[in-house]
């Protein structure tokens, strides 16, 4: 059992260090802000969650962080995080990139909790393998919450321009994915290629 366990943690090594620059491009450009600027649904959706505690008195802000989380990382990204073939459909999730998947969205989760993580040699692979990174996501996630919070609100009229544009776009490329940027296509290729490779090694 101890050698199996080894062998276990050594796997997901090798898999967290070949992936591990992908994921944090991932991660910081779901909370990252393009040209300095919340997408406009987002900013729109997490003013009116502060509106709504200003409202209500509630002057906590751990209280605002967990609707927050709640409301989109948790309910939305984890879900793409975990079911890419949601996005792409030529994508084969095999139970070994499923594994793989779910780590990653682990860690994704625990970048945005408030609980902080006792990590020792008994804590479950998954948490160790990004566990040193954790904090630093951490901190990364709070300044984005604040940077949103910090911009000026807008209006519904300009949210409804913004929806309206967002529709027709999606319309004329008929849900498909044929109109990604390059770069995330060869991205998503690479990351496939490491797992593909990763399994022919022996590391399954």
């Amino acid at each position: 059992m101890c050698t199996h366990y080894i062998y276990e943690i050594c796997a997901h090594c090798v898999h967290q260090v070949a992936v591990h620059s992908f994921v944090e491009n991932l991660f910081r450009s779901i909370w990252g802000l393009p040209n300095s600027r919340a997408p406009l649904a987002i900013k729109y959706f997490f003013h009116f969650l502060d509106a709504q505690a200003e409202r209500k008195k509630i002057s906590d802000p751990d209280v605002l962080h967990i609707w927050k989380t709640n409301s989109l990382p948790l309910r939305f990204w984890v879900n793409i995080l975990k079911n890419p073939d949601f996005l792409f459909s030529d994508l084969e999730k095999t139970p070994h990139l499923d594994g793989c998947l779910s780590v990653i969205a682990q860690a994704f989760m625990d970048s945005f909790s408030l609980v902080e993580q006792h990590l020792d040699k008994h804590s479950p692979t998954n948490k160790l393998l990004y566990g040193k990174d954790i904090p630093q996501y951490k901190q990364e996630v709070k300044l984005y919450y604040k940077l949103v919070k910090d911009e000026p609100s807008i209006s519904s009229q300009e949210l409804k321009i913004f929806l309206q544009g967002e529709s027709k776009v999606q319309y004329q490329s008929n849900y498909t994915t044929t109109d990604a940027p390059d770069k995330l296509k060869e991205d998503m290729q690479n990351v496939k290629e490491l797992f593909e490779n990763m399994k022919r090694i022996g590391w399954s």
